[in-house]
């Protein structure tokens, strides 16, 4: 599984994949929040606080996910080493799990510069230090349970296809579906109960809850459940290239 994983990781730097993805997040989230005038510009806002960051970021990570996680089994399956793959003495939970932790370790990649937001506004503050440092904290560690539920979904929709565009437009699909969609769907019912039961599906109601700094015990259940979700069904898939082998 380490050799695995070595391998993802050094793919994503030997192409252009990781730099861009990391690029990417750091020229948009950047531009957005220091250069581009508008709501989500900081200085003009006048406030001491990474929010905008924490509202662009889910966005960002909705395109740039799905671009890391599209060739991490679709590739395999094309080129026909995903026979091979299976064929090495590691279980397919290994196999699974080592892509997958390659994409999430990418993504923790993308956030690292981020601490430089933190910093920069936490200076800026009136006086310096005045930033609610539990909220940006908790909203940290919620954009990156986000970004690992984001590359479990990718890594599921590889194992579905050889294209890695079809791949990368049903990750980016299915992770909207989950981020926004749930909120939309309970919005067309008129009970309350209910709306709130069906927001409490999507992921956009826990990374809230999480991005106030409170990390609660039921947000982490949730996050870790649906990545492992997510996961069960890629090793499902693979074991069933096994049975149609047989």
């Amino acid at each position: 599984m380490r050799f695995l994983f070595k391998k993802e990781i050094q793919g994503f730097f030997s192409s252009l994949t990781g730099y861009m993805v990391v690029s990417v997040f750091l020229a948009v989230t950047g531009l957005c929040l220091w250069v581009i005038p508008g709501v989500l510009n900081i200085p003009e806002s006048g406030y001491a606080s990474l929010d905008s960051l924490f509202y662009i970021a889910p966005w960002v990570f909705l395109f740039l996910v799905p671009a890391i996680t599209m060739r991490s089994f679709a590739e395999e399956i094309k080129t026909g080493t995903i026979e091979l793959l299976l064929t090495k003495p590691v279980s397919e939970w290994q196999i699974v799990a080592a892509k997958f932790l390659a994409a999430a370790t990418l993504v923790l990649i993308a956030l690292a510069p981020c601490v430089v937001y933190i910093i920069s506004v936490w200076r800026l503050g009136s006086p310096p230090g005045n930033l609610d440092t539990g909220a940006t904290y908790g909203a940290m560690i919620g954009l990156l349970l986000l970004g690992a539920v984001y590359a479990a979904i990718g890594t599921f929709t590889s194992s579905l296809t050889d294209n890695q565009i079809i791949a990368f437009i049903a990750a980016a699909l299915t992770s909207f579906v989950f981020y926004e969609g749930f909120d939309a769907f309970a919005k067309l019912f008129e009970s309350a109960a209910l709306q709130d039961f069906i927001s409490y599906l999507g992921i956009k109601e826990h990374y809230a809850s999480i991005s106030r700094g409170v990390v609660d015990f039921r947000d982490l259940t949730y996050f870790f459940g649906v990545i492992l979700i997510f996961l069960l069904l890629t090793r499902l898939k693979l074991q069933s290239r096994k049975w149609k082998k047989e």
